[in-house]
C-alpha cells in the first residue's frame, strides 16, 4: 500500500515537472503581463471610471496576463508530429 502511494507521488511530481518545463515561458510571460497590467492601471489608469479595462485593477492584471500569454505562445516549439515529419 505504501509503495503505490510513493509511486503515485513520484509520478505526479514528474508530470508537474514536465508541465512546468514545457510551459515555463508562458507562465513567466503571464506573470510579467499581469505586473505590466497592474502598472498600467496604477500609472496611466482611468480616473473617471469610464474605461472598461483600465478603471479596474483586476481586469487590467488579467488583460495584461492574457495578452502577454498569447504573445509568448507564438514562440513555442513545434513538435515533429505537428509538422508532419516522422
Amino acid at each position: 500500500m505504501l509503495s503505490s502511494a510513493v509511486d503515485y507521488k513520484l509520478l505526479n511530481s514528474k508530470i508537474m515537472t514536465d508541465f512546468f518545463k514545457k510551459h515555463l515561458l508562458k507562465i513567466i510571460g503571464s506573470l510579467i503581463g499581469g505586473l505590466g497590467g497592474f502598472l498600467y492601471y496604477h500609472f496611466v489608469g482611468c480616473a473617471s471610471g469610464t474605461c472598461p479595462i483600465t478603471s479596474n485593477p483586476y481586469i487590467s492584471v488579467i488583460y495584461g496576463a492574457v495578452l502577454v500569454y498569447l504573445l509568448f505562445d507564438l514562440f513555442k516549439k513545434k513538435d515533429k508530429k505537428e509538422n508532419g515529419i516522422n
